[in-house]
């Protein structure tokens, strides 16, 4: 049986880490930033593909099943690289919300159809602000197999933020391109 003061220790030594870890970025927190986004991102995908109404549900809704395949598959894969990597992977609502940076909102439901795919496309947008600095993080600290999966994840993001676009007949990164006001380099 596990020793209760053992496990608030511990806890108590994660939690401590994690805020340095934040306050001075590491690859390791900013990918923990990356897996909170996918937890919300889940939510949002459904929302999005069980709101979306007309001839935009019919065109959109099957890439809405793949992107939500995708995401729980990416959870479970990056949750797993975090450990391989002897990171701390955040598992508690409370950790995603904390770590979280996409919004939500339950009035999205009776959004336009239109802007529910483009405001996914910017989800994409705003994940790939955390992906960017987690690959530099992960280059600088020599952890190879994390930066090979982010930039493959970025890769993928691209391609699924192209397809969003085409359906509302935009090019790639038509009107969504975000600035990132803390990139150094």
């Amino acid at each position: 049986m596990s020793d209760p003061k053992n496990v608030a220790a511990k806890y108590e030594a994660e939690v401590k880490q994690a805020d340095l870890d934040h306050h001075k970025p590491t690859a390791g927190a900013m990918t923990g930033h990356i897996l909170a986004n996918f937890w919300v991102f889940e939510l949002k995908l459904h929302q999005a593909k069980w709101y979306l109404t007309g001839a935009l549900a019919v065109a959109a809704q099957p890439l809405f099943d793949e992107m939500i395949a995708k995401n729980r598959a990416n959870i479970d894969e990056l949750g797993e690289l975090l450990l391989d990597e002897n990171e701390v992977v955040p598992t508690t609502t409370k950790e995603v919300h904390e770590y979280g940076k996409l919004t939500e909102d339950g009035s999205y439901k009776y959004l336009d159809s239109a802007e529910l795919v483009g405001q996914t496309a910017a989800d994409f947008v705003t994940q790939d602000m955390f992906i960017d600095r987690a690959i530099k993080l992960a280059e600088r600290e020599n952890r190879p197999a994390l930066a090979q999966y982010l930039v493959d994840l970025r890769r993928y993001n691209n391609r699924m933020q192209r397809k969003l676009q085409a359906i509302l007949g935009k090019t790639a990164w038509e009107d969504i391109v975000e600035v990132d006001e803390d990139d150094e380099d």
